[in-house]
């Protein structure tokens, strides 16, 4: 890792277990500081943790620090790296990339992460402290009009409705390994941060091993030295 980087701070939404780092946009983030050579100084926040944030003048992360300059939101991190640090490998190659690679930012935000969310919600609310459990509760069953228990009620549904979602993934990955071509790149991780979401806090496999979305899946584990791989993860 690039050890003139050493100023960098990232803020990663944290379970109980404060080991235990599962937010998808983190992920986003963390996948992208590998792929620059970059280390960060990584600290753990919480759902309640708001006051923590104040600095930022938001109240969600990825938050990542610079010296004097704060960047919020995964995707606007993305584009700050590569701006700041040319020199490093690129998230996104030509300027003109920037634009399909949002479209995939905006599919897996929109519909790859309602149809995850579906399946593991309950077991994010179980990886969570006390208070956090009180707030992911209180906020996700506004935004669902149901219980938790009700939304995550009839898994095998939720889980065929989500290989209907990875269609276009899977048919990408039929011609080439990466979303991004022969090697990841910044439109590989904004769909990898939703299956290590899942992965980190939840014991349910989404995919079948002989999927080529698995295979990619498995590349993007290893990619990094297995910095994904590696993540400490929910153990039953």
């Amino acid at each position: 890792m690039n050890s003139a980087a050493t100023t960098l701070t990232l803020y990663e939404l944290a379970a109980a277990d404060p080991a235990l780092r599962f937010s998808p946009h983190c992920w986003k983030t963390r996948m992208a500081l590998a792929h620059k050579r970059l280390d960060a100084l990584r600290l753990p926040w919480r759902f309640t943790e708001t006051e923590a944030l104040a600095f930022s003048g938001q109240s969600r992360v990825p938050v990542l620090v610079n010296g004097a300059e704060t960047i919020a939101d995964s995707w606007r991190i993305a584009l700050y790296l590569d701006e700041r640090f040319p020199d490093a490998p690129s998230l996104f190659g030509a300027a003109d990339a920037i634009a399909p690679v949002r479209f995939i930012n905006s599919w897996a935000d929109g519909a790859l992460s309602p149809a995850i969310g579906r399946i593991i919600l309950r077991d994010i609310h179980d990886r969570l402290g006390d208070a956090d459990r009180v707030y992911f509760r209180a906020s996700r069953e506004i935004r669902y009009g149901q219980s938790l228990e009700d939304v995550v009620a009839d898994r095998p549904t939720h889980l065929s409705n989500l290989q209907r979602v990875l269609a276009p993934l899977r048919e990408t990955l039929k011609h080439q390994p990466f979303l991004s071509g022969e090697a990841p790149a910044y439109a590989d991780y904004c769909v990898f941060g939703m299956f290590m979401w899942a992965r980190c806090v939840s014991l349910v496999e989404l995919l079948e091993d002989r999927d080529v979305v698995f295979a990619w899946r498995d590349r993007l584990l290893d990619a990094f030295g297995g910095l994904a791989r590696s993540a400490p993860r929910h153990q039953p």
